[in-house]
């Protein structure tokens, strides 16, 4: 989907925007909200505010993500938001929504598509993954443990190491 979204106008944009929603398991609100300031790049960090009284954390940034923010930054100048219109505005969660459903049109996935399924897929892939449930809680800042565990549930894969015979 990546890939389709790398085809469009505003691909290295659109392509990096649900690099980081992926990876992080940003919300909608809180992509769009993402700020120069929030962005560490010496340290390669992210903050992340969360929203829906969720819990702030601080994130490190991968080599692919780095590149892909310098050059935004390059591109787009001293703006105050990551990701912005071309107007120079911020992005909305609307924007957000109709560029992710081109994006999956384009990559001709057979059902339909919106953005709060990267912030799911970054959980079920962290909880496939063996993770503790309670880092996956908090690096997806819920308070409430009740709202992760749907990603640990269902994870065949997490019991195929328990017994060795």
């Amino acid at each position: 989907m990546a890939a389709a979204a790398r085809a469009g106008r505003y691909g290295h944009r659109d392509a990096t925007l649900m690099l980081l929603s992926y990876r992080h398991g940003l919300r909608v609100s809180e992509l769009v909200a993402l700020r120069w300031d929030q962005i560490d790049f010496k340290a390669g960090l992210v903050h992340v505010n969360r929203n829906k009284n969720g819990i702030p954390s601080v994130h490190p940034l991968r080599g692919p993500e780095l590149r892909a923010l310098r050059k935004i930054k390059r591109e787009d100048g001293p703006k105050a938001y990551v990701f912005i219109t071309e107007r120079g505005g911020p992005m909305t969660t609307d924007n957000v929504r109709k560029l992710v459903q081109r994006a999956a049109q384009e990559a001709k996935l057979p059902f339909p598509v919106h953005p709060h399924m990267l912030r799911h897929a970054c959980g079920y892939k962290l909880a496939n993954d063996g993770h503790d449930t309670r880092a996956i809680q908090h690096y997806l800042g819920h308070r409430n443990i009740q709202n992760t565990v749907r990603y640990t549930q269902l994870s065949a894969p997490r019991f195929k190491d328990f017994w060795k015979d």
